[in-house]
């Protein structure tokens, strides 16, 4: 080392001498003011109050329960479902969030650390101490300035605190968005299929309905009928005819809200989803498990729930605010006269100093501020609270709507045997002469009609079991790290 820059380093070893205090600095700010983060207890209860037919107690399977979709054997569904989850709208502005959560929680780690700036400088002055006389002096500057405020009671770890629980909550954001996004796709392209079914039967009735309509119409024009049968089979023609536009409206409403859901615009899908296929339906038994299971994984309650640990956090911030700041600052830097001489032993400066700045007299706005934040705590606690009630309420009311929906399809199912076979004897007695024209118009309504009602739960079926999927929290697994931009300690949350 040359003799000048041992010079320059002599007063930067004096300067740093501080160090030895650090060991005490570190016991100091060792405690944290505020109170720590408690979880909250779950409700203690050993199986769900409803049961479904298709279900059991069993320990809910977790992969199956992360794609759900796959259970329904439809490969148009997985397709639209794992397409979603990269261009929705919804769900890209979830992660925006979490990124934003992120960096929030950095920018509050970086307030542990020292400050350190530089700067630079070079001035002239002239100066005119006497008549026709006048000195010109040339200063240069370069430097170092450094500070630290030390958290001696916590202020600003409660504070890094809060912004990794709020991270976590955005995760847990995502997560619930995605659990959201797929039972609405699934909704909706078991309402396209449902619909595409009903619209199916509509059309075939119509076709049967039209041959009724002419046949009526040549018998009586044959004066084996009345004009009155043949207006009245006309009147169920244009009836039936009245039910096609709303189902074609549907259709076309179904494939836009798919596009929409998948990022694109209106009418996308159309080619890709202009093909009939039927209703897919899910027999394979459904593991619920057991009530405690469903609240930790279900997202709404875990992002509640580090809501919660975030707020509690902010208390301790408010504490901390009440207390006196120590902060140790320090400089170091190079100044002379001429730029060349900068490097000279005598052009190094130094200082180091500690600053405490304390609140004495704000008329009880800190411990207002406190106040607030521990009233926010409790409206989080409030909150979690109410979403585990949600959560259970949602899982109960699922249930017992699958339950009920499949005992409706199976009365639907026998109904619907009972009025083709009602429909068929009404036309044999009708053509033999022992009951009126009307009594054909009926039957044929009434198989009609159950015929659409049959359709019609047997998607509702498949839309019960989806939102039972929901209701447990199915549609995301642990390991979906890409698809949340969860860090691993994010993760790893429970």
């Amino acid at each position: 080392m040359s003799s000048s820059a041992l010079r320059i380093a002599l007063p930067l070893a004096a300067a740093f001498r501080a160090r030895r205090a650090a060991p005490l600095l570190a016991l100091i700010a060792g405690c944290a003011v505020g109170p720590d983060f408690v979880r909250p207890g779950l409700p203690e209860r050993a199986a769900w109050a409803a049961t479904a037919q298709g279900t059991s107690g069993a320990t809910a399977d977790e992969p199956a329960l992360a794609r759900w979709w796959s259970r329904f054997d439809d490969p148009v569904l997985t397709a639209l479902v794992e397409r979603s989850s990269g261009s929705n709208l919804d769900l890209l502005q979830a992660r925006a969030r979490l990124r934003e959560a992120r960096a929030r929680r950095g920018s509050a780690a970086a307030d542990l650390a020292p400050m350190v700036t530089g700067s630079g400088s070079a001035a002239r002055t002239r100066s005119s101490v006497e008549p026709d006389t006048r000195a010109t002096v040339n200063l240069f500057q370069v430097g170092l300035d450094a500070s630290w405020e030390i958290d001696l009671f916590g202020g600003t770890r409660r504070a890094v605190e809060s912004a990794s629980a709020t991270e976590q909550a955005a995760v847990e954001d995502v997560r619930d968005v995605r659990v959201s996004l797929v039972a609405e796709v699934g909704l909706t392209y078991l309402d396209l299929r449902t619909t595409e079914s009903r619209l199916a039967l509509a059309r075939q009735n119509l076709a049967t309905l039209q041959e009724t309509a002419d046949l009526t119409h040549w018998r009586a024009d044959a004066g084996l009928t009345t004009q009155l049968d043949a207006e009245q089979a006309r009147a169920n023609l244009e009836a039936q005819r009245a039910a096609v536009p709303p189902l074609e409206r549907d259709l076309v409403k179904d494939r836009n809200a798919l596009a929409v859901l998948l990022g694109l615009q209106p009418g996308a899908l159309d080619a890709q989803l202009q093909a009939a296929r039927p209703v897919p339906l899910v027999a394979r038994a459904v593991a619920v498990g057991v009530p405690a299971d469903t609240l930790r994984r279900r997202p709404d309650v875990r992002r509640a729930e580090r809501k919660l640990a975030a707020q509690t956090a902010q208390v301790g911030v408010a504490q901390a605010a009440r207390f006196p700041a120590l902060t140790l600052s320090g400089s170091i830097g190079l100044e002379s006269l001429t730029a060349g001489s900068l490097l000279e032993s005598g052009a190094v400066t130094s200082s180091l100093g500690a600053g405490l700045l304390a609140p004495i007299f704000n008329a009880g706005k800190l411990a207002r501020a406190v106040e607030v934040q521990d009233a926010l705590r409790e409206q989080s606690l409030l909150a979690y609270r109410a979403a585990v009630l949600t959560a259970l309420r949602e899982v109960e009311n699922a249930l017992v709507t699958f339950d009920r929906e499949q005992v409706r399809r199976s009365a639907l199912t026998r109904a619907t045997d009972a009025a083709r076979q009602a429909a068929s004897l009404a036309r044999d007695q009708y053509e033999a002469g022992l009951i009126a024209f009307t009594s054909v118009l009926d039957a044929e309504r009434t198989l009609h009609a159950f015929q659409d009602s049959l359709a019609t739960s047997e998607g509702e079926v498949g839309a019960t079991l989806i939102r039972l999927y929901k209701a447990l929290g199915g549609g995301w697994s642990p390991g979906d790290r890409a698809k949340t931009g969860a860090t691993p300690a994010s993760q790893e949350t429970p």
